[in-house]
């Protein structure tokens, strides 16, 4: 066995590969978290422009995201909000998303799963805020 075939980051610097899929269980661990956050940064907008005159919860993938980047949000929290918008990006997941609204149902059941277990955090400026953006997206601004 040689260093090139360990799969510890110990042993191969750099860690996660950000275009791979990561394991849902450990979307607490800290590098995950960054690779999430990474995914979040380069794919949410541009995703979010495409999909939200299309997806019926653009509004609380928005809420979400607000409520990402508040400085009062509990980390916990957050590395499950980053978990669930680094899916919502990803351009491979469960369901396809070019199946149309069809493609969109496991990312719709991620957001209701996780607002489920820590909607509690979203304030209703971050809903605000997300009514806003929505409206702006749809042009009705």
């Amino acid at each position: 066995m040689n260093a090139d075939s360990k799969a510890s980051r110990d042993v191969n610097p750099g860690g996660i590969d950000p275009e791979s899929p990561i394991a849902p269980d450990r979307a607490l661990v800290p590098e995950v978290v960054r690779v999430n956050a990474q995914r979040v940064s380069r794919g949410f907008w541009p995703k979010i422009r495409r999909v939200a005159t299309h997806i019926p919860f653009a509004a609380d993938a928005l809420a979400v995201w607000r409520c990402a980047q508040d400085p009062a949000t509990p980390r916990t929290a957050k590395a499950m909000m980053l978990a669930a918008l680094a899916y919502f990006v990803l351009p491979t997941d469960a369901v396809p998303d070019i199946l149309g609204a069809f493609g969109f149902t496991d990312d719709a059941a991620v957001f209701a799963a996780l607002l489920a277990v820590i909607g509690k955090h979203l304030k209703p400026e971050h809903r605000a805020a997300a009514q806003a953006d929505l409206k702006r997206l749809r042009g009705e601004d």
